[in-house]
């Protein structure tokens, strides 16, 4: 049976701007309209706009919601205020990721969680399979166009577009006059904003926005913005057999909260260290692009794992990779080979993220 894949309600933009689609998490969506480089470029240096229409936005309503949803959440999402949002995870029973996401808090009574798009039923599943009395979760997924407005001008191209509008803060979610939601965060390393729509409003909103000062970038740009920062890919550097302390994201886990799915096992590592370690490694000599599955080995040639991600860094113009390693191999400094199709490449663990961006 071939896979169902589902449509940006963005396609026809794409194509009459000449983007190449991929399948990625179940959809067709844009890998590139010009090149890589320079969209990547872009967002590092001015700004750009991606299709995100692909994520999932799902409500979860009620007078407990909150509480509730510590128990199925890494993060203290007790903590948010209306209008505030934060990065979290969601664990199965032995304590690995099946989804990383955002939960912004709209109000009191309810909170809007953007999910990746190959999980959105898996979460939604997981979710249910775990409901209380009085708790309503409502995936609206199919209804919504997003976009993420991402680089140093977003903020000006995103008041061209809004002029009357107070936009939000860093992590922060606003209910704009239109219906639409805008969210100052994003996946690049940059400033920035994701913006839900009415999904029949989607290709207007990407032309306005296109036509304030935004390139319109693809996921290849994407990969490599968020690999530059360490950003985490599901499915990739995340998975279910791995746990967000092995991913080094310990601070997005608030091991205080006394219950969540997983905690026992996250409570264990933190104890005595994880045996594994999402490391940052470069390469240190010139080569082919580093790509997930290539085998990672010491110095001595002894096989320690494969890569999870990897590409060519365009803003540092060299091999950047992670991968899960030995917890004596990831100490930054290390030295290690990458195999790439039978060749063997010098490379270095080195301290995360690979760019270092000014606070």
């Amino acid at each position: 049976m071939s896979e169902i894949v589902l449509h940006s309600p963005l396609e026809a933009a794409h194509l009459a701007l000449g983007a190449r689609l991929i399948p990625f998490g179940g959809w067709a969506m844009p890998v590139q309209y010009s090149s890589i480089l320079t969209e990547h470029a872009a967002v590092r240096e001015t700004a750009g706009v991606f299709d995100i229409s692909h994520m999932g936005q799902v409500f979860v309503t009620g007078a407990d919601h909150i509480a509730w949803l510590d128990t199925v959440l890494t993060n203290n999402l007790s903590k948010l205020a209306p209008g505030q949002g934060q990065y979290t995870i969601m664990l199965n029973e032995s304590g690995g990721v099946i989804d990383d996401l955002i939960a912004y808090r709209l109000s009191e009574n309810e909170t809007l969680l953007i999910v990746n798009a190959s999980m959105i039923a898996e979460d939604v599943s997981w979710m249910e399979k775990h409901l209380p009395p009085g708790i309503t979760i409502r995936n609206e997924s199919v209804a919504w166009a997003g976009l993420a407005i991402q680089g140093p001008d977003s903020a000006a191209i995103f008041a061209k577009v809004f002029p009357s509008e107070s936009l939000p803060p860093r992590n922060g979610i606003a209910k704009l006059a239109d219906g639409s939601i805008a969210c100052r965060t994003g996946y690049t390393g940059e400033d920035g904003y994701e913006f839900f729509c009415p999904a029949d409003l989607g290709i207007a909103f990407f032309e306005k926005f296109i036509a304030a000062g935004a390139t319109p970038c693809g996921l290849g740009a994407r990969d490599t913005l968020r690999l530059e920062m360490c950003f985490p890919l599901n499915g990739n550097d995340l998975s279910p057999a791995r746990s967000p302390i092995e991913a080094g994201l310990g601070f997005f886990c608030d091991l205080e909260k006394p219950h969540f799915i997983g905690r026992e096992t996250l409570l264990s590592q933190k104890s005595n260290g994880p045996a594994l370690k999402l490391t940052a490694i470069e390469l240190t000599e010139k080569g082919p692009p580093p790509r997930p599955h290539y085998p990672v080995l010491s110095a001595d040639g002894e096989t320690l794992g494969e890569l999870s991600s990897g590409v060519l860094s365009p803003t540092l113009g060299i091999g950047i990779a992670m991968a899960y390693l030995p917890a004596a191999f990831s100490k930054p400094g290390t030295a290690l080979l990458i195999d790439v199709r039978g060749r063997r490449f010098q490379a270095v663990t080195v301290k995360k993220p690979f760019l270092k961006k000014p606070k």
